[in-house]
């Protein structure tokens, strides 16, 4: 009897343990099913990480030295800074060589006619004119262009020499402003590569948008119009 007793209490106590085994494993079993997977396809639509924009400061870069080397030799800025020189050095030696011209060919014919008014004002025929007299150089150096202006008076002969000098003047000014120009244009090109950075990223984006008009422009449609919206980033 005893025996008996013993056996059912074992019997008993066995199924209990192996109940309670089972109901832990079906748990953990749930628990592991309940955790959500990682999906591939929202693995495949994660944000991609924006990678940090680099930036190219020019610090060694002097605006002085650009200023110092334009007065120098015009062009020679522009040459240091680099950007544009391919074409504003032509064009800065294109502009000085034609003001040269142009104060060598004005000096030139004040010259000539200042020196053709004072021999017509001499009243003497080119012929008179004998060695030691006044202005006897000036009649042999200009004897053709006396005869080619002998129809011309004296007061229109003294006009021509003055708009040449005039002419002579105004290349001289403006070959000083052409130096400067070029001088204060190296200075601001420098300036700009030495204080501002460039972003490697640069971007030009175009979107739809709603402008917002004064109240006074509003209609009856609302005070909201369509436009588009550009966005430059640097």
């Amino acid at each position: 009897m005893i025996k008996k007793l013993f056996a059912t209490v074992f019997f008993l106590g066995f199924v209990t343990l192996a109940t309670a085994q089972t109901a832990d494993t079906v748990a953990a079993k749930v628990n592991a099913d309940t955790i959500p997977k990682a999906n591939p396809k929202q693995e495949a639509f994660k944000p991609k990480i924006k990678k940090e924009p680099t930036y190219h400061p020019d610090s060694t870069h002097s605006p002085s030295l650009a200023v110092k080397r334009s007065l120098f030799i015009p062009g020679w800025g522009q040459l240091y800074n680099k950007k544009g020189a391919w074409w504003k050095i032509p064009a800065i030696y294109a502009g000085l060589g034609a003001l040269g011209y142009s104060i060598v060919d004005s000096h030139k014919n004040y010259q000539m006619f200042l020196a053709l008014t004072r021999i017509k004002n001499t009243g003497k025929p080119l012929e008179d004119f004998k060695p030691g007299d006044r202005y006897y150089a000036e009649s042999q150096k200009y004897a053709t262009e006396v005869e080619r202006y002998a129809s011309v008076n004296a007061t229109q002969l003294q006009e021509a020499a003055s708009n040449y000098q005039r002419n002579f003047q105004i290349s001289i000014l403006s070959v000083l402003l052409v130096w400067g120009v070029q001088t204060v244009e190296a200075y601001i090109e420098a300036k700009f590569i030495s204080s501002y950075t460039v972003d490697d990223n640069l971007s030009f984006k175009i979107s739809p948008a709603l402008i917002n008009q004064p109240m006074y422009a509003a209609t009856s449609m609302g005070s909201y119009i369509p436009g588009l919206k550009v966005t430059f980033a640097l």
